[in-house]
Formats: structure tokens, sequence, C-alpha cells
């Protein structure tokens, strides 16, 4: 994996609408998930394109996985 992108949602029906649409977009583009982990109701979904790995979370879930913290040494490109 060369990227992780780590997204919040507003809530559920946002992260699910999220993460679909990249998902749509990607895949126009021949680029499929190569695996998929969690819901929108569990407040994070992670999507995992080989080179990007995206995680999808609400605020909570974002703040209590604190990833930013687990790469805190990685460069980090926009914000």
């Amino acid at each position: 994996t060369d990227y992780y992108l780590l997204v919040t949602g507003k809530n559920a029906p946002h992260l699910k609408a999220m993460a679909d649409e990249v998902e749509r977009r990607l895949k126009a583009e021949g680029v499929v998930c190569y695996r998929k982990s969690g819901t929108a109701y569990s407040e994070w979904i992670v999507a995992d394109y080989l080179d990007v790995v995206i995680h999808f979370f609400s605020a909570d879930k974002r703040l209590y996985y604190s990833l930013e913290d687990l790469w805190r040494d990685a460069p980090r490109i926009g914000e």
C-alpha cells in the first residue's frame, strides 16, 4: 500500500454513500476493490484497493482508532 486515506462522514448514510461512490468511480476506471470490511452502521468501513487503503469513519470512531497517531511519522499529503 502506498497511501492511506482517512475520511470522516457525518452519519451512517453519509459513510455508505461515500464508500459506494468511491467504489463506483474507481470501478469505472478499472480499479477493483480487493477487500472491504465494516459497515456504515458500525461507523467504520475500510476499502483496500491494494495501492490505496481508504478508511471511512464517523467522527467518534476516527477519534477512537486515532490512526493519525499510529502513522504520525508518515508524510501527509493534504488535509
